[in-house]
């Protein structure tokens, strides 16, 4: 029955993506994230559904009389170079079946954010697309906050099996990467229930984020939820609920989930830690022996090459950090290029928070800025210790921070002749190209 429901729903779907391209990005959003299929047990278990809307959504794209303009920004600048390095970097790939695999999977995911920085142009848009994101991986966090209550605990949570938040780090991650978009929700509605309701949502995330029993989650959920803080616009406020919640969900839990977290003072002894600077130091040899485009995709599931970078490790490793995954699977160069996206992201939104201060109109955009760049943080404080560099979910919020600063930048431009009482847009020259300015992005 289940099957059948998804299948309905998506098949359902394509007419309307036909018709209005963006539902597809919007669609391809629910089934990477939430991956509906995933929980089934019929033919739609393994269905390629995401292929399905993904074509759909590029045919309708094509044939669509819209215009089809590329935001060319520092960011995607940046972004472009990084697919062009690389895939380039593919070519010569140290394990070359495995090295395209990868890379396929990237471009696939990269395609569709280029796609999204054209077809979410509108403030509408953007909302829909952030509550879809948002509300795919919080079905996973609050089910599994629940179940982390009622348990004591006790259990590990996870996601749906062969995605990319199936393992239990990778979905605590995910979770804290969409609490400061449930933030941005919830500064957005009007009834206090439901900001109640949304406060409850992000409670339960902690709850299940805690029950991953991740040393790495743990640290990077303390500096999302500081960063959050610190961005808050009612800082006294959010920080006494925020203090009482997280001492609340801290007690709730275990001891041995205190043994777990206790094992950051003690990582020498820690045989997962050790493997982890085994993984590093490979990496970091590798990218010595290969600066420019490292070892390719996937080169860390070679036991010889790994021995060969790292002859003292007793056996391969996989880099457990988006940077040192980065470092040896594309060199110096594409670290860099990584770096400067992740920089790039955060100078972005900062623009359009300056933006957005002109004009009370644009408070939306100013929060939803500043909760993207408390997602960005989150994930360059988890990533640390995860080997999720294509990590879908990264490169859809750098494109929701492209294209707001883009409506807002737009709304900005219209407005400008206007202001000012009325008088000439002639003589508003100077405000008007005032208006384009700030951190490219």
């Amino acid at each position: 029955m289940r099957s059948l429901l998804v299948a309905m729903i998506i098949f359902a779907s394509v007419p309307v993506i036909l018709l209005k391209p963006y539902v597809g990005v919007l669609m391809w959003s629910w089934i990477s994230y939430m991956n509906p299929h995933r929980l089934t047990w019929g033919f739609a278990y393994s269905f390629p559904f995401a292929m399905l809307v993904g074509g759909a959504t590029l045919a309708a794209w094509f044939l669509s009389r819209d215009k089809k303009e590329f935001p060319v920004t520092a960011t995607t600048v940046i972004l472009m170079t990084y697919t062009v390095w690389v895939s380039l970097g593919t070519l010569g790939a140290m394990i070359p079946d495995l090295a395209y695999e990868k890379w396929l999977k990237l471009i696939k995911i990269l395609v569709i954010t280029y796609v999204t920085m054209m077809l979410i142009n509108t403030r509408r848009k953007i909302d829909l697309l952030v509550w879809v994101i948002a509300g795919s991986i919080a079905y996973f966090g609050v089910k599994g906050g629940v179940f982390t209550v009622l348990k004591g605990g006790q259990h590990r949570i996870f996601g749906p099996p062969n995605s990319f938040i199936g393992e239990n780090n990778a979905l605590a991650l995910a979770e804290i990467m969409v609490i400061p978009l449930l933030r941005y929700i919830q500064l957005q509605l009007t009834r206090r229930i439901f900001k109640w309701a949304m406060g409850g949502a992000m409670l339960m995330m902690v709850f299940a984020v805690l029950a991953s029993y991740s040393r790495g989650a743990f640290i990077a959920m303390s500096v999302m939820l500081l960063a959050i803080w610190v961005k808050s616009r009612k800082r006294a406020l959010l920080g006494v609920l925020g203090a009482i919640s997280i001492a609340a969900a801290l007690a709730f839990m275990p001891a041995k989930y205190f043994e777990r977290i206790n094992t950051l003072q003690t990582y020498e002894e820690d045989a997962s830690a050790l493997g982890r600077i085994d993984a590093w130091l490979m990496a970091f040899n590798l990218a010595k022996a290969k600066p420019l485009f490292g070892g390719g995709f996937d080169v860390f599931e070679s036991t010889d090459i790994f021995l060969t970078y790292n002859p003292d490790a007793p056996r391969a490793r996989q880099a457990h950090s988006i940077y040192f995954e980065v470092l040896g699977e594309h060199g110096f160069v594409g670290l860099a290029l990584f770096l400067a996206l992740g920089f790039a992201a955060l100078r972005t939104c900062s623009s359009t928070i300056a933006l957005a201060k002109r004009n009370p109109e644009f408070t939306w955009a100013r929060d939803l800025a500043a909760m993207i760049q408390v997602s960005l943080l989150g994930f360059a404080a988890g990533g640390a210790f995860l080997s999720l560099a294509s990590f879908d979910l990264y490169y859809h919020l750098i494109a929701i921070a492209v294209v707001t600063k883009i409506v807002v930048q737009g709304s900005l431009k219209a407005e400008a002749p206007w202001s000012m009482h009325g008088r000439s847009a002639a003589s508003h020259a100077p405000a008007a190209a005032s208006n384009r300015g700030g951190v490219p992005g």
